[in-house]
Protein backbone atom coordinates (compact mmCIF):
# COMPACT_ATOMS: atom_id res chain seq x y z
CA UNK A 1 0.00 0.00 0.00
CA UNK A 2 1.27 3.47 -0.84
CA UNK A 3 1.54 6.29 1.69
CA UNK A 4 2.46 9.94 1.17
CA UNK A 5 4.98 10.68 3.92
CA UNK A 6 6.57 13.90 5.19
CA UNK A 7 9.29 12.82 7.60
CA UNK A 8 11.21 16.09 8.00
CA UNK A 9 9.27 18.73 9.91
CA UNK A 10 9.81 20.97 12.93
CA UNK A 11 8.01 21.86 16.15
CA UNK A 12 7.29 25.14 17.91
CA UNK A 13 10.57 24.66 19.80
CA UNK A 14 12.72 25.03 16.69
CA UNK A 15 14.15 28.44 15.90
CA UNK A 16 12.20 30.42 13.31
CA UNK A 17 9.13 28.18 13.55
CA UNK A 18 5.49 28.93 14.23
CA UNK A 19 4.54 28.99 17.92
CA UNK A 20 1.31 27.24 16.88
CA UNK A 21 3.16 24.18 15.60
CA UNK A 22 1.44 21.62 17.82
CA UNK A 23 0.79 17.95 17.17
CA UNK A 24 -2.92 18.71 16.88
CA UNK A 25 -2.35 21.32 14.18
CA UNK A 26 0.18 19.12 12.41
CA UNK A 27 -2.32 16.25 12.23
CA UNK A 28 -5.17 18.50 11.15
CA UNK A 29 -3.29 20.13 8.31
CA UNK A 30 -1.56 16.94 7.21
CA UNK A 31 -5.03 15.49 6.59
CA UNK A 32 -6.09 18.61 4.68
CA UNK A 33 -2.91 18.44 2.61
CA UNK A 34 -3.27 14.69 2.00
CA UNK A 35 -0.10 13.65 3.88
CA UNK A 36 -0.67 10.21 5.40
CA UNK A 37 2.41 9.81 7.65
CA UNK A 38 4.26 12.59 9.51
CA UNK A 39 7.51 12.89 11.38
CA UNK A 40 7.13 13.99 14.99
CA UNK A 41 9.98 16.52 14.66
CA UNK A 42 12.46 17.61 17.33
CA UNK A 43 12.40 14.52 19.56
CA UNK A 44 15.59 15.58 21.40
CA UNK A 45 13.96 18.70 22.86
CA UNK A 46 12.92 18.00 26.49
CA UNK A 47 9.62 19.91 26.32
CA UNK A 48 8.60 18.62 22.92
CA UNK A 49 9.27 14.96 23.77
CA UNK A 50 6.93 15.43 26.75
CA UNK A 51 4.20 16.60 24.37
CA UNK A 52 4.89 13.69 22.04
CA UNK A 53 4.54 11.21 24.91
CA UNK A 54 1.38 12.94 26.17
CA UNK A 55 -0.39 13.03 22.81
CA UNK A 56 0.87 10.00 20.88
CA UNK A 57 0.49 6.33 21.77
CA UNK A 58 3.39 3.93 21.23
CA UNK A 59 2.99 0.26 20.41
CA UNK A 60 5.34 -2.44 19.10
CA UNK A 61 4.87 -1.30 15.47
CA UNK A 62 7.25 1.62 15.84
CA UNK A 63 4.50 3.95 14.59
CA UNK A 64 3.00 6.40 17.09
CA UNK A 65 -0.66 7.29 16.77
CA UNK A 66 -2.98 10.04 17.91
CA UNK A 67 -6.35 9.29 19.50
CA UNK A 68 -7.85 9.38 16.00
CA UNK A 69 -5.25 6.96 14.68
CA UNK A 70 -3.12 9.36 12.63
CA UNK A 71 0.44 7.95 12.33
CA UNK A 72 3.68 9.69 13.32
CA UNK A 73 7.29 8.45 13.12
CA UNK A 74 9.84 9.58 15.70
CA UNK A 75 12.02 12.11 13.87
CA UNK A 76 14.37 15.00 14.45
CA UNK A 77 16.95 17.12 12.64
CA UNK A 78 20.31 18.12 14.06
CA UNK A 79 23.04 20.47 12.87
CA UNK A 80 26.66 19.31 12.79
CA UNK A 81 29.25 22.10 12.74
CA UNK A 82 32.88 21.04 12.82
CA UNK A 83 36.22 21.27 11.01
CA UNK A 84 37.52 18.62 8.63
CA UNK A 85 40.51 18.84 6.27
CA UNK A 86 41.10 22.44 7.36
CA UNK A 87 37.62 23.61 6.34
CA UNK A 88 34.57 24.49 8.41
CA UNK A 89 31.74 22.05 7.74
CA UNK A 90 28.03 22.50 8.37
CA UNK A 91 25.92 19.43 7.72
CA UNK A 92 22.29 18.86 8.66
CA UNK A 93 20.88 15.36 9.09
CA UNK A 94 17.42 13.93 9.73
CA UNK A 95 17.25 11.08 12.25
CA UNK A 96 14.45 8.49 12.47
CA UNK A 97 14.07 6.24 15.52
CA UNK A 98 11.96 3.13 16.20
CA UNK A 99 10.75 3.85 19.74
CA UNK A 100 10.99 6.07 22.83
CA UNK A 101 13.69 3.90 24.42
CA UNK A 102 16.02 4.49 21.47
CA UNK A 103 15.15 8.20 21.44
CA UNK A 104 16.23 8.44 25.06
CA UNK A 105 19.58 6.82 24.23
CA UNK A 106 20.11 9.17 21.28
CA UNK A 107 19.34 12.17 23.46
CA UNK A 108 21.70 11.04 26.21
CA UNK A 109 24.47 10.51 23.65
CA UNK A 110 23.97 14.01 22.24
CA UNK A 111 23.86 15.58 25.71
CA UNK A 112 27.42 14.36 26.22
CA UNK A 113 28.36 16.68 23.35
CA UNK A 114 26.25 19.72 24.18
CA UNK A 115 22.79 20.99 25.07
CA UNK A 116 19.46 19.88 23.65
CA UNK A 117 17.14 22.27 25.50
CA UNK A 118 17.69 25.55 23.65
CA UNK A 119 16.50 24.61 20.16
CA UNK A 120 14.50 21.84 18.52
CA UNK A 121 17.29 21.55 15.98
CA UNK A 122 20.39 21.60 18.24
CA UNK A 123 23.99 22.07 17.10
CA UNK A 124 26.84 19.69 17.87
CA UNK A 125 30.53 19.60 17.04
CA UNK A 126 30.33 15.99 15.87
CA UNK A 127 31.73 14.87 12.49
CA UNK A 128 29.04 13.30 10.34
CA UNK A 129 30.78 9.93 10.11
CA UNK A 130 31.24 9.74 13.89
CA UNK A 131 27.56 10.52 14.43
CA UNK A 132 26.43 7.70 12.15
CA UNK A 133 28.85 5.25 13.79
CA UNK A 134 27.69 6.10 17.31
CA UNK A 135 23.99 6.00 16.41
CA UNK A 136 24.40 2.62 14.73
CA UNK A 137 25.94 1.37 17.98
CA UNK A 138 22.82 2.50 19.83
CA UNK A 139 20.53 0.74 17.36
CA UNK A 140 20.87 -0.48 13.76
CA UNK A 141 17.25 0.60 13.30
CA UNK A 142 18.18 4.28 13.53
CA UNK A 143 18.10 5.87 10.09
CA UNK A 144 20.28 8.88 9.30
CA UNK A 145 19.31 10.89 6.22
CA UNK A 146 21.51 13.74 4.93
CA UNK A 147 19.13 16.71 4.82
CA UNK A 148 18.55 19.07 1.85
CA UNK A 149 21.89 17.91 0.49
CA UNK A 150 22.59 20.88 -1.80
CA UNK A 151 21.71 23.90 0.39
CA UNK A 152 24.72 26.30 0.28
CA UNK A 153 25.11 26.86 4.02
CA UNK A 154 24.08 23.68 5.83
CA UNK A 155 24.34 20.48 3.83
CA UNK A 156 26.53 17.63 2.65
CA UNK A 157 27.20 19.18 -0.78
CA UNK A 158 26.75 22.84 0.24
CA UNK A 159 28.86 25.27 -1.77
CA UNK A 160 29.98 27.12 1.37
CA UNK A 161 30.50 24.34 3.89
CA UNK A 162 30.06 20.94 2.29
CA UNK A 163 31.96 18.10 0.69
CA UNK A 164 32.47 16.92 -2.89
CA UNK A 165 31.43 13.33 -2.26
CA UNK A 166 29.36 11.22 0.11
CA UNK A 167 32.46 9.23 1.07
CA UNK A 168 34.37 12.41 1.97
CA UNK A 169 31.55 13.38 4.32
CA UNK A 170 30.65 10.01 5.87
CA UNK A 171 33.90 8.07 5.25
CA UNK A 172 33.50 4.38 6.18
CA UNK A 173 29.94 5.08 7.35
CA UNK A 174 28.77 5.93 3.82
CA UNK A 175 27.66 2.27 3.67
CA UNK A 176 25.06 3.10 6.34
CA UNK A 177 23.57 6.00 4.38
CA UNK A 178 20.71 4.80 2.18
CA UNK A 179 18.69 7.80 1.01
CA UNK A 180 19.40 11.49 0.37
CA UNK A 181 16.95 14.38 0.73
CA UNK A 182 16.83 16.46 -2.46
CA UNK A 183 15.71 19.70 -0.77
CA UNK A 184 13.54 22.42 -2.31
CA UNK A 185 16.19 23.72 -4.71
CA UNK A 186 16.95 20.41 -6.44
CA UNK A 187 14.92 17.63 -8.01
CA UNK A 188 15.72 14.07 -9.14
CA UNK A 189 16.95 14.98 -12.67
CA UNK A 190 19.54 17.30 -11.13
CA UNK A 191 20.72 14.53 -8.78
CA UNK A 192 20.76 11.91 -11.55
CA UNK A 193 23.63 13.84 -13.11
CA UNK A 194 26.02 12.52 -10.43
CA UNK A 195 27.00 8.88 -10.90
CA UNK A 196 28.19 8.78 -7.27
CA UNK A 197 24.53 8.96 -6.19
CA UNK A 198 23.39 5.92 -8.19
CA UNK A 199 23.43 3.58 -5.20
CA UNK A 200 21.33 5.90 -3.03
CA UNK A 201 17.61 6.49 -3.00
CA UNK A 202 16.19 10.00 -3.28
CA UNK A 203 13.58 11.28 -0.83
CA UNK A 204 11.83 14.61 -0.48
CA UNK A 205 10.31 16.12 2.65
CA UNK A 206 9.04 19.60 3.47
CA UNK A 207 11.42 20.72 6.26
CA UNK A 208 8.34 22.69 7.26
CA UNK A 209 8.51 25.46 9.85
CA UNK A 210 4.72 25.85 10.01
CA UNK A 211 1.60 23.72 9.56
CA UNK A 212 0.08 25.75 6.68
CA UNK A 213 -0.53 23.73 3.50
CA UNK A 214 1.86 25.86 1.45
CA UNK A 215 4.63 24.59 3.77
CA UNK A 216 3.66 21.23 5.33
CA UNK A 217 3.83 18.48 2.71
CA UNK A 218 5.05 20.80 -0.06
CA UNK A 219 7.57 18.01 -0.71
CA UNK A 220 6.95 14.39 0.26
CA UNK A 221 7.93 10.80 -0.43
CA UNK A 222 5.59 8.06 -1.61
CA UNK A 223 6.41 4.88 0.31
CA UNK A 224 5.23 1.47 -0.88
CA UNK A 225 4.64 -0.55 2.31
CA UNK A 226 3.28 -4.03 2.94
CA UNK A 227 1.92 -2.66 6.22
CA UNK A 228 2.40 0.57 8.13
CA UNK A 229 5.13 -0.11 10.65
CA UNK A 230 8.63 1.18 11.32
CA UNK A 231 10.41 -1.89 9.93
CA UNK A 232 8.49 -1.56 6.66
CA UNK A 233 9.44 2.11 6.46
CA UNK A 234 13.08 1.13 6.96
CA UNK A 235 12.72 -1.47 4.21
CA UNK A 236 11.27 1.16 1.91
CA UNK A 237 14.07 3.62 2.65
CA UNK A 238 16.86 1.05 2.50
CA UNK A 239 15.83 -0.59 -0.77
CA UNK A 240 14.80 0.93 -4.08
CA UNK A 241 11.84 -1.45 -4.00
CA UNK A 242 10.04 0.51 -1.30
CA UNK A 243 10.54 4.00 -2.75
CA UNK A 244 7.64 4.55 -5.09
CA UNK A 245 8.44 8.18 -5.93
CA UNK A 246 8.51 11.72 -4.63
CA UNK A 247 6.58 14.95 -4.71
CA UNK A 248 8.86 17.88 -5.51
CA UNK A 249 8.37 21.57 -5.96
CA UNK A 250 9.91 23.00 -9.10
CA UNK A 251 13.54 23.42 -7.95
CA UNK A 252 13.46 27.03 -9.15
CA UNK A 253 10.92 27.63 -6.35
CA UNK A 254 13.58 26.87 -3.72
CA UNK A 255 15.40 29.65 -1.88
CA UNK A 256 18.83 28.70 -3.19
CA UNK A 257 18.34 27.53 -6.77
CA UNK A 258 20.49 30.06 -8.65
CA UNK A 259 23.29 32.45 -7.69
CA UNK A 260 22.95 35.94 -6.30
CA UNK A 261 22.93 38.49 -3.52
CA UNK A 262 19.60 39.30 -1.92
CA UNK A 263 20.73 42.60 -0.39
CA UNK A 264 22.19 43.77 -3.70
CA UNK A 265 19.23 42.58 -5.79
CA UNK A 266 21.61 40.54 -7.96
CA UNK A 267 20.46 37.24 -9.46
CA UNK A 268 22.50 35.19 -11.95
CA UNK A 269 22.43 31.77 -13.55
CA UNK A 270 25.64 29.73 -13.14
CA UNK A 271 27.15 30.74 -16.49
CA UNK A 272 26.67 34.42 -15.69
CA UNK A 273 28.20 33.99 -12.24
CA UNK A 274 31.23 32.21 -13.71
CA UNK A 275 31.79 35.06 -16.17
CA UNK A 276 31.85 37.40 -13.16
CA UNK A 277 34.27 35.10 -11.29
CA UNK A 278 31.41 34.41 -8.83
CA UNK A 279 31.72 37.98 -7.56
CA UNK A 280 28.77 40.30 -7.00
CA UNK A 281 29.00 43.27 -9.40
CA UNK A 282 27.43 45.58 -6.79
CA UNK A 283 29.27 44.90 -3.52
CA UNK A 284 32.27 43.07 -5.03
CA UNK A 285 31.92 40.23 -2.50
CA UNK A 286 31.49 36.52 -3.36
CA UNK A 287 28.01 35.57 -4.55
CA UNK A 288 25.94 32.97 -2.71
CA UNK A 289 26.26 30.13 -5.19
CA UNK A 290 23.02 28.24 -5.64
CA UNK A 291 22.22 24.59 -6.07
CA UNK A 292 22.20 24.71 -9.87
CA UNK A 293 25.79 26.02 -9.80
CA UNK A 294 26.94 23.41 -7.31
CA UNK A 295 25.34 20.55 -9.24
CA UNK A 296 27.11 21.77 -12.37
CA UNK A 297 30.43 21.66 -10.52
CA UNK A 298 30.02 18.06 -9.35
CA UNK A 299 28.03 16.53 -12.21
CA UNK A 300 29.69 13.95 -14.45
CA UNK A 301 26.65 13.54 -16.71
CA UNK A 302 24.65 15.80 -18.96
CA UNK A 303 21.17 17.02 -18.04
CA UNK A 304 18.61 14.49 -19.19
CA UNK A 305 20.38 11.33 -18.07
CA UNK A 306 18.08 8.93 -16.22
CA UNK A 307 19.48 5.97 -14.22
CA UNK A 308 17.89 2.55 -14.69
CA UNK A 309 16.60 2.45 -11.11
CA UNK A 310 15.25 6.02 -11.11
CA UNK A 311 11.83 6.56 -9.57
CA UNK A 312 9.10 8.77 -11.00
CA UNK A 313 8.28 12.06 -9.34
CA UNK A 314 5.61 14.76 -9.38
CA UNK A 315 6.49 18.44 -9.70
CA UNK A 316 3.90 20.56 -7.86
CA UNK A 317 3.57 24.06 -6.47
CA UNK A 318 1.25 24.27 -3.40
CA UNK A 319 -2.37 24.99 -4.36
CA UNK A 320 -2.65 28.07 -2.13
CA UNK A 321 0.24 29.71 -3.95
CA UNK A 322 -1.25 28.95 -7.36
CA UNK A 323 -4.59 30.49 -6.37
CA UNK A 324 -2.91 33.48 -4.70
CA UNK A 325 -0.87 34.27 -7.80
CA UNK A 326 -3.87 33.97 -10.11
CA UNK A 327 -6.05 36.35 -8.11
CA UNK A 328 -3.23 38.71 -7.11
CA UNK A 329 -3.65 38.24 -3.37
CA UNK A 330 -1.42 37.19 -0.49
CA UNK A 331 -1.44 33.45 0.16
CA UNK A 332 -3.21 33.73 3.55
CA UNK A 333 -5.99 36.14 2.51
CA UNK A 334 -9.72 35.42 2.72
CA UNK A 335 -10.14 35.38 -1.06
CA UNK A 336 -7.52 32.64 -1.44
CA UNK A 337 -9.01 30.56 1.39
CA UNK A 338 -12.51 30.82 -0.10
CA UNK A 339 -11.33 29.31 -3.40
CA UNK A 340 -9.19 26.74 -1.60
CA UNK A 341 -12.08 25.65 0.62
CA UNK A 342 -14.49 25.27 -2.29
CA UNK A 343 -12.16 22.73 -3.84
CA UNK A 344 -11.29 21.10 -0.53
CA UNK A 345 -14.93 20.51 0.35
CA UNK A 346 -15.42 18.57 -2.87
CA UNK A 347 -12.11 16.68 -3.22
CA UNK A 348 -11.22 16.22 0.50
CA UNK A 349 -7.46 16.87 0.27
CA UNK A 350 -5.07 19.15 -1.58
CA UNK A 351 -3.11 16.26 -3.06
CA UNK A 352 -6.28 14.86 -4.63
CA UNK A 353 -6.94 18.26 -6.16
CA UNK A 354 -3.39 18.60 -7.47
CA UNK A 355 -2.82 15.03 -8.60
CA UNK A 356 -6.05 13.46 -9.74
CA UNK A 357 -9.16 15.70 -9.86
CA UNK A 358 -10.47 15.82 -13.48
CA UNK A 359 -10.65 19.24 -15.10
CA UNK A 360 -14.36 18.81 -15.84
CA UNK A 361 -14.97 18.37 -12.11
CA UNK A 362 -12.63 21.19 -11.09
CA UNK A 363 -14.45 23.77 -13.18
CA UNK A 364 -17.69 22.94 -11.36
CA UNK A 365 -16.18 24.24 -8.16
CA UNK A 366 -13.72 26.97 -9.11
CA UNK A 367 -12.87 29.41 -11.88
CA UNK A 368 -11.86 27.87 -15.19
CA UNK A 369 -8.49 29.64 -15.10
CA UNK A 370 -7.74 28.15 -11.68
CA UNK A 371 -8.68 24.72 -13.01
CA UNK A 372 -6.38 25.20 -15.99
CA UNK A 373 -3.53 26.32 -13.72
CA UNK A 374 -4.03 23.19 -11.59
CA UNK A 375 -3.81 21.03 -14.72
CA UNK A 376 -0.66 22.84 -15.86
CA UNK A 377 0.78 22.48 -12.35
CA UNK A 378 0.11 18.73 -12.50
CA UNK A 379 2.52 18.31 -15.39
CA UNK A 380 5.12 20.66 -13.93
CA UNK A 381 4.23 23.31 -16.50
CA UNK A 382 4.10 26.46 -14.35
CA UNK A 383 6.83 29.01 -15.03
CA UNK A 384 8.91 29.98 -12.00
CA UNK A 385 11.17 32.97 -11.48
CA UNK A 386 14.04 31.22 -9.66
CA UNK A 387 14.87 31.70 -6.00
CA UNK A 388 18.31 32.82 -4.84
CA UNK A 389 20.25 33.68 -1.67
CA UNK A 390 17.35 32.86 0.68
CA UNK A 391 14.57 34.30 -1.51
CA UNK A 392 11.82 31.92 -2.64
CA UNK A 393 11.07 31.57 -6.34
CA UNK A 394 7.84 33.05 -7.70
CA UNK A 395 5.18 31.76 -10.06
CA UNK A 396 5.09 33.70 -13.34
CA UNK A 397 1.69 33.85 -15.06
CA UNK A 398 0.64 35.42 -18.32
CA UNK A 399 -2.64 36.56 -16.83
CA UNK A 400 -4.45 36.94 -13.53
CA UNK A 401 -8.08 36.84 -12.43
CA UNK A 402 -9.67 40.07 -11.26
CA UNK A 403 -12.09 40.05 -8.33
CA UNK A 404 -14.96 40.90 -10.68
CA UNK A 405 -13.95 38.00 -12.94
CA UNK A 406 -13.76 35.53 -10.05
CA UNK A 407 -17.21 34.11 -10.73
CA UNK A 408 -19.19 31.64 -8.67
CA UNK A 409 -18.91 27.94 -9.60
CA UNK A 410 -21.23 26.76 -12.36
CA UNK A 411 -22.85 24.29 -9.92
CA UNK A 412 -23.79 25.86 -6.55
CA UNK A 413 -21.62 24.59 -3.72
CA UNK A 414 -22.35 24.98 -0.01
CA UNK A 415 -19.33 26.91 1.23
CA UNK A 416 -17.77 26.52 4.62
CA UNK A 417 -16.79 29.59 6.53
CA UNK A 418 -13.17 30.65 6.60
CA UNK A 419 -12.71 29.41 10.15
CA UNK A 420 -13.99 25.90 9.41
CA UNK A 421 -10.51 24.78 8.36
CA UNK A 422 -8.58 26.65 11.05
Amino acid sequence: MKYIADLHVHSKFSRGCSTNLTLKNMEKWAKIKGVEVLGTSDFTHPEWIKEIKNHLVEDDSGVLKTTTGFPFILQTEISLIYTQAGKGRRVHVVILAPNFAVVEQITEYLKRHGRVDYDGRPIFKIPAHDLVYELRNISPEIEVIPAHIWTPWFSMFGSNSGFDSIHECFKDQAKNIHVLETGLSSDPPMNWRLSQLDNYGLVSFSDSHSFWPWRLGREATILDLKKLNYKEILRALRTFEGLSGTVEVNPAYGKYHVDGHRNCGVIMNPSEAIKNNNICPVCKKPLTLGVAHRVEELADRKLGFRPKNARDFHTLIPLSEVIAKLIGKSVATKSVWQEYNKLLKEFKSEYKILLSAPREELIKHTHEKIADAIMKNRIGGLKIKPGYDGVYGEIVLDEEISEDELEQPKIPVAQKGLNDFF
